[in-house]
């Protein structure tokens, strides 16, 4: 990929860049390419078999359960991108695809996730040139003082450049009822470098839908410069057993007889109380039934344990949640939902 056109606003370009006046378009050096270079590729198929991004959706559809209109809708994205590699191959003139995304639903639907492997795609299609992930939340960006808020973004940027940008609870940035608030600086700085350096940043802002729509209303710029809309939309009980049962045998455990019936009957009541985070829950959940397990195990410290036995969740170490003793309790709900990292069958965040 050629070097952007543009730099972090307030730094300084590196001298005696060749390409600094450069039109800055994906693959652009591909397609002038020296004569006795291999041919490029002239087919969905051979985009698709150099590039190695069908790998990445064959591993998407796999690891994670659910959300097929999630997975349609990065099929679909990454449909676009390899037909606008075929038209640049061809010679076609095209200014770069604005890739900016806005990832919307509850907590632990995998949004986090699904970045993680779209920053896969965009590096292996030559979209960015690194394919990381930054994933950052709005105390990494905005400082206390005044002069804090410029230094801390910039450096956040810096860091994300040729790869994919993932702010969490984006709205968090704005507050407009507190006048000494400088999110409004660090929106600032966003909005210049999504525009200028498209090229070499994806920015993904990502939190509840309804939240979001409040923050793009009150900032259109930002709005203006998202191309791509995602819903995540909530597991549904029996997806949300399926995760658990990944999850287990990630650790080399397994339901016993009546635990996984048990755990369905958790998630029924779990999943009408408050605080509920989908497959952060359900971790969360298995992480205390292996904890009561260990403690039923540890009670008979002389006995030597098997190895069924150490792999194995009985369905008492279930039912022994509060859960099913009080599931409309409030304090249920604040013991039972705890924080985590999103769940990936590869273990990823």
């Amino acid at each position: 990929m050629s070097a952007p056109l543009y730099r972090i606003p307030g730094t300084t370009p590196a001298s005696g860049d060749p390409t600094a006046a450069a039109q800055a378009t994906p693959g652009a050096a591909s397609a002038q390419a020296a004569p006795d270079a291999a041919p490029l590729p002239r087919t969905v198929a051979e985009v698709l078999a150099s590039s190695q991004v069908e790998t990445v959706l064959d591993e998407l559809d796999r690891d994670l359960v659910g959300l097929a209109p999630v997975k349609q809708r990065i099929r679909d994205i990454a449909a676009l991108l390899v037909i606008d590699k075929l038209r640049l191959n061809l010679g076609l003139a095209a200014q770069s695809p604005s890739l900016h995304m806005s990832f919307t639903g509850n907590p632990g639907t995998g949004k986090t996730t699904v970045a993680m492997r779209m920053a896969q795609i965009l590096h292996r299609l030559g979209y960015v040139r690194k394919g990381h992930l930054v994933a950052v939340t709005r105390d990494d960006l905005v400082g206390q003082y005044i002069g804090h808020t410029a230094p801390k973004t910039r450096e956040v940027l810096k860091k994300a450049m040729g790869g994919v940008l993932f702010i969490d609870e984006a709205y968090y940035l704005y507050r407009p009822e507190n006048e000494r608030d400088y999110g409004q600086e660090a929106i600032e700085i966003l909005l210049q470098v999504m525009e200028n350096q498209r090229d070499d940043l994806v920015v993904i802002l990502a939190g509840y839908a309804d939240r979001m729509d409040t923050f793009f209303r009150s900032n259109p710029g930002m709005s203006s410069r998202i191309a791509h809309h995602l819903d995540f939309p909530d597991y549904t009980e029996g997806e949300l057993l399926a995760i658990a049962e990944r999850m287990l045998a990630q650790q080399n455990y397994r339901f016993g007889a009546g635990a996984r019936e048990a755990f369905a009957q958790y998630l029924a009541l779990r999943v009408t109380q408050p605080h509920f985070a989908n497959a952060r829950s359900v971790r969360n959940a298995l992480d205390r039934a292996r904890l009561r397990q260990a403690s039923r195990l540890f009670a008979d410290r002389h006995r030597e344990l098997s190895l069924d036995e150490l792999c194995t969740i009985a369905e008492a170490d279930i039912r022994a949640s509060r859960v099913f003793a009080a599931p409309t309790a409030q304090s249920t709900a604040d013991a039972e939902s705890g924080d985590g990292s999103r769940w990936l069958a590869g273990g990823a965040r």
